[in-house]
């Protein structure tokens, strides 16, 4: 059974056509904006959802709260999906005195959730700060999909060495070759970026990552695909964290951009609502 919160309520309709069953669960805020959380189902097990985009802060405390109220409830075993995981790029100390805000999270997560899932976790190692069980859960299987047709007898690219791995796991769906780009530094002002060991001259590429934020390296990484003669290029990533006019910088030089609905945004076309369910 499938609570709700408010960071999965674009989910929640696919969820219902597909047989997912729904607590319902009262939201609300009061006067002064704190959160008002009711559970009106009761059960054994339920499965809390929500991502936690912006203002990620109120949906990391409703999250607490719906794990309290399950617990008032009666309920023995809880699991957090949570598509998006606010705070995961803040996974290390890099001055003193600053916390570890990953840790942080999902230490507090753990008071009430037995297990947490998460899609496409920026460093899948932090989940060692969760005290239960914790998934990294891949999107590989949705976008491979999506783009299978569209994509052909092409070839799958990660914009880094860091992000290898994810265009290893959609490449081996389709059943494609991957490779990544490689940043060279040529000048204090200048890096050079290019597909290692591969030729992508009147092949289509597919270029995937986990985050896009202003879409800066995507668009410098379709110009180099341009000029090395690539066919056309798709973008596909999970999380749409996009800054202010980041959809359209990589629309124009992409033939297509696609994410996925961790997080809604205009371009959330790879629903991973039937992952959710596999769970």
């Amino acid at each position: 059974m499938f609570v709700i919160g408010s960071g999965g309520k674009h989910l929640e309709g696919e969820l219902r056509e597909l047989g997912g069953e729904i607590i319902e669960v009262e939201l609300r805020k009061f006067p002064d904006g704190e959160k008002y959380v009711r559970v009106l189902g009761s059960g054994d097990e339920a499965t809390a959802v929500s991502s936690t985009f912006a203002p990620q802060d109120e949906k990391i405390v409703e999250l607490l709260l719906i794990g309290d109220a399950l617990r008032e409830k009666g309920f023995k075993k809880l699991r957090a999906v949570v598509p998006y995981f606010a705070y995961s790029r803040q996974d290390r100390v890099t001055k003193e005195g600053e916390p570890v805000s990953v840790r942080a999270v999902m230490k507090a997560l753990g008071i009430y959730y037995d297990e947490l899932y998460i899609f496409d976790l920026h460093n899948p190692e932090t989940l060692k700060y969760f005290p239960g069980r914790g998934v990294n859960v891949s999107p590989a299987r949705v976008i491979a999909d999506y783009f299978r047709e569209k994509l052909g007898d092409g070839i799958v690219l990660a914009p880094d060495k860091g992000a290898r791995e994810r265009a290893r796991a959609v490449a081996e769906e389709l059943g494609l070759e991957y490779s990544h780009f490689e940043k060279r530094r040529i000048s204090p002002t200048e890096v050079e970026m290019r597909p290692v060991d591969i030729d992508v001259k009147g092949k289509n590429v597919l270029i995937v990552d986990d985050i896009i934020s202003t879409g800066g390296t995507m668009v410098k990484a379709s110009e180099i695909l341009r000029k090395l003669g690539a066919g056309k290029i798709f973008v596909g990533v999970t999380h749409g964290v996009f800054a202010e006019g980041a959809i359209e910088r990589v629309s124009r030089a992409v033939d297509e951009l696609a994410v996925t609905n961790t997080i809604p945004t205009p371009v959330s076309k790879i629903s991973i609502v039937p992952e959710i369910l596999r769970l």
